[in-house]
């Protein structure tokens, strides 16, 4: 481990707005249903970003809406350090994270405790052997029906056409109810009043001639059926795999 990141990683320790518990399943954190009443000393809605990295998104939202909760989510602290200590020099009471696997998020949120959630350019896993990985694939999906209210709010911001069109395929699989879906979200008019917030990597992408892909649904609040491999290998063979011009 480089010494910067030793140095972060210690001087994370004593972050106020940093929660490092130790990762194990059978492990219960302290403020598991209590993040309002422990943490934020408030009643306002609880809204996550999973993947933060530098928190970027999290920080952004929570300048944006002093009136929710944010918290942050990522394995990986060394980035995760970029945006605690960027919320703590704002003074940004509103803004938390927490370093863990996103595989976990049980052992940390009660049922019902969560009202929305951000899922913003994660790693699209993109082989079918994968498919558990993906952060929208009906392995997670389950896990955040359960910390998720009822007829809560998930929102997925992806460069990757393939994630976009495996996820869409999900939700409509399960009957879930689609509120907004585009392959180019600025340039799409109904979703101007999306929160005005692009990340450094997000900026590169729109920069190569990238789309930016938008998709918001509703937490259905019932078990989602995975896609089939056959199913997943339509949607490799269309949006991942190169076409050959005869």
């Amino acid at each position: 481990m480089s010494r910067n990141k030793t140095t972060r990683f210690a001087e994370m320790l004593h972050f106020s707005n940093v929660f490092q518990p130790p990762i194990a399943k059978e492990d219960v954190f302290e403020h598991k249903g209590q993040w309002n009443q422990h943490v934020f000393k408030n009643q306002h809605p609880i809204i996550l970003e999973l993947g933060c990295g530098k928190g970027e998104y999290t920080i952004g939202l929570g300048k944006a809406f002093p009136n929710n909760n944010y918290i942050g989510i990522d394995i990986k602290g060394a980035r995760m350090y970029v945006g605690a200590k960027q919320a703590l020099s704002s003074n940004l009471s509103n803004v938390a994270f927490l370093r863990t696997r996103i595989e976990l998020i049980e052992n940390f949120f009660n049922e019902n405790e969560v009202d929305e959630i951000w899922i913003t350019f994660p790693d699209p896993q993109p082989k079918n052997k994968w498919t558990k990985k993906r952060l929208t694939s009906s392995y997670f999906q389950n896990k955040y029906i359960y910390i998720l209210k009822a007829n809560a709010v998930l929102h997925l911001k992806t460069d990757s056409i393939f994630l976009y069109h495996y996820t869409l395929q999900l939700l409509l699989k399960n009957n879930v109810h689609i509120l907004a879906q585009t392959e180019n979200v600025y340039q799409t008019t109904y979703l101007s009043h999306l929160p005005e917030i692009k990340t450094h990597y997000e900026s590169q992408f729109i920069q190569q001639g990238k789309n930016i892909t938008y998709l918001k649904w509703l937490n259905p609040k019932k078990e989602f059926v995975e896609l089939s491999d056959e199913e997943i290998e339509q949607i490799e063979k269309q949006y991942l795999r190169p076409t050959v011009s005869k």
